[in-house]
């Protein structure tokens, strides 16, 4: 018997996405007692209660949504006028009937709707209308919060404040934050949330719901995550106030600023190329700017209860797939990806990653036929390819694609060239690649001599390095590309890099110059 393709038309594709989404939470809705007062971790008959209503609501909405997708598509063909301007007001409708199951239910269907709103996969008119999902969410009452506090920080705990702010500062689909005042005068941010019923899920998730709730461990890679970027004073991390934190509390510096996606390009490569300690979890929500800084501003990393750690050698080898991924080599692509488990699916790591076929002579670009070959590729895809892709490859190649594709939704919104992601990317994949992996406490220590002369040494051979990359890809070793194309890449990137910046305008007037004359430093 042959498999059909794996091409489901547009009206089942985003039904079947949002019905996966939709049963996950559905399963986790009986865990939670709509966020009623009573916080005992056994469970009652209202709770069950809650849970059914839950359940029913959301069949109820996976279930009109497919008819009604069923009902006004029902005979269009998919190139004809009236299906065009048909579709976009079922998705548009659709989308706000989730929406309004996401609010309602609230919890894990936030969460869910939040990680649908990410989705490049889905239409517009789902990401734009479930993205109201990040920060618009109810918040609990502060009966709760305080029933909470005082469970976790004791009775008295009112007398270790100067304040705490009743309204919440953010309301997460689980968590929540309060701003208050300690009696030292230190501003703190306090995030909690209520004890859920997870011996309500199956075991393997409840495992890992209850690991992400462990705000212990949060705090402890919010402090690893300091560590590594000690040097870098363009990202800050909120100090823990441990005395003041346990799993279900957690209080930290208080940092204001405002939500910001620009510049977490170089953040998230570093984590990923160099110091190979994972952030699972890049939302706008998740990162702030900060007016304090030496540049005028800095990055304010939140929410560091999902990390996922890279085994050396794997960091290494990915460190590498990126360099064959922008040198076009497919050979050594292949190699890698059967290394990592891909397989035969090896071929369609440049799709995954840069958006060009591995056959493809341009690094940074596509043509139009090699779109048309890209989308062809793609249509040949199986359902049960897709599932043995994911099943082959480790976990910290997903954690990757996942916080990768977070990534690039949100510096779409921001305009972000898709040129300067792949360039960032390898900056980053080139130093990681020489350096070992940057231990944190390595880097705190400044009166390590060896250590600092080491990371300067190569630091330089990985700049050299990335010139020599960039002077491939702009005018050297790849075959088939017209010379006048050569030069029209290479001042693309030239006038898209070149600043105010004194350093900035150095190092480019030299790939000018080497652009021109390759011999000239020679």
């Amino acid at each position: 018997m042959t498999l059909k393709p794996f091409n489901f038309p547009a009206k089942r594709k985003t039904t079947i996405f949002l019905l996966t989404a939709a049963a996950t939470a559905t399963v986790a809705a009986v865990s939670q007692a709509s966020n009623s007062d009573d916080l005992s971790p056994f469970p009652d008959f209202s709770a069950e209660i809650h849970g059914f209503v839950r359940t029913a609501r959301a069949v109820s909405t996976v279930a009109s949504t497919i008819v009604d997708y069923e009902l006004s598509l029902r005979g269009l063909h998919r190139d004809s006028d009236q299906y065009r301007q048909t579709i976009p007001q079922v998705h548009l409708r659709c989308a706000k009937r989730f929406l309004k199951l996401c609010e309602a239910n609230k919890g894990f269907y936030v969460k869910a709707g939040q990680f649908v709103a990410s989705q490049r996969v889905i239409p517009k008119e789902y990401s734009s209308t479930l993205s109201a999902l990040q920060d618009q969410v109810s918040p609990l009452p502060y009966n709760i919060i305080k029933k909470v506090l005082k469970d976790n920080l004791g009775p008295d705990f009112t007398d270790m404040f100067l304040s705490v702010d009743e309204q919440p500062i953010a309301a997460a689909s689980i968590a929540q934050v309060h701003h208050a005042v300690l009696k030292s005068g230190h501003e703190v941010a306090i995030k909690l949330y209520p004890q859920y019923r997870f011996e309500w899920l199956p075991s393997a998730f409840a495992e890992s719901m209850s690991s992400e709730l462990d705000f212990v461990q949060e705090a402890k890679n919010s402090e690893r995550a300091a560590k590594n970027f000690y040097n870098n004073k363009m990202v800050r991390v909120p100090h823990v106030f441990w005395e003041l934190t346990t799993r279900q509390v957690l209080t930290m510096q208080f940092c204001s600023g405002h939500k910001v996606a620009k510049s977490l390009m170089e953040l998230f490569a570093e984590m990923i190329f160099v110091h190979g300690y994972i952030h699972g979890d890049p939302h706008p929500g998740n990162i702030l700017v900060s007016p304090e800084g030496c540049n005028g501003f800095s990055l304010v990393l939140l929410d560091h209860a999902v990390y996922r750690e890279l085994d050396e050698e794997f960091r290494k080898d990915f460190c590498q797939l990126w360099e064959a991924l922008i040198l076009k080599d497919s050979k050594k692509t292949v190699v890698l990806g059967e290394r990592f488990g891909a397989g035969k699916f090896a071929r369609y790591l440049p799709i995954i990653f840069t958006g060009t076929t591995i056959e493809s002579k341009y690094a940074l670009g596509t043509s139009v036929e090699e779109k048309e070959t890209m989308k062809n590729e793609l249509k040949s895809l199986l359902f049960e390819d897709i599932s043995s892709f994911m099943e082959s490859v480790p976990p910290e190649f997903i954690a990757i694609m996942r916080a990768d594709g977070l990534l690039r939704s949100i510096i779409r919104k921001m305009d972000v060239s898709r040129i300067t992601r792949l360039l960032t990317y390898t900056k980053y994949a080139v130093y990681g690649r020489l350096c070992p992996k940057l231990d944190g406490e390595c880097k705190m220590a400044r009166t390590n001599y060896y250590f600092t002369v080491k990371v300067a040494v190569f630091s330089l051979i990985s700049t050299l390095r990335y010139i020599l990359i960039l002077i491939k890809v702009s005018i050297g070793t790849i075959d088939g590309i017209p010379w006048r194309q050569k030069v029209k890449n290479t001042l693309n990137y030239l006038s898209s890099k070149i600043s105010g910046d004194f350093w900035g305008l150095m190092v480019h007037s030299v790939f000018l110059l080497l652009c021109i004359r390759p011999t000239a430093l020679f």
